[in-house]
């Protein structure tokens, strides 16, 4: 455990950011879930409305800083490519 004053405020802030960046990874899984389902249901217009849901989610969680750019990219390109090949 921290000893000095500043390092006793650090970690504070840390466990309040990691509860917050773990509420905001659960979100995105959840997301992500939900649009592979509507993939495997073969339902086109669901799995397009989830994909919007889950690029948005996911810049979002990329613009704060929970996961990376580039993560963030390849999670919601992954995603198009299976919803694509429903409409295909």
């Amino acid at each position: 455990m921290a000893n000095h004053k500043s390092a006793l405020k650090r970690s504070r802030q840390n466990e309040i950011r990691r509860l917050r960046n773990k509420a905001v990874k659960t979100r995105v899984k959840t997301i992500v879930k939900n649009v592979r389902l509507a993939i495997n249901e073969n339902s086109t217009e669901a799995a397009a409305q989830q994909l919007e849901a889950a690029k948005s989610a996911i810049d979002k969680a990329a613009k704060k800083g929970v996961i990376s750019k580039k993560t963030a990219a390849r999670k919601v390109s992954r995603l198009a490519r299976h919803v694509n090949k429903i409409n295909a």
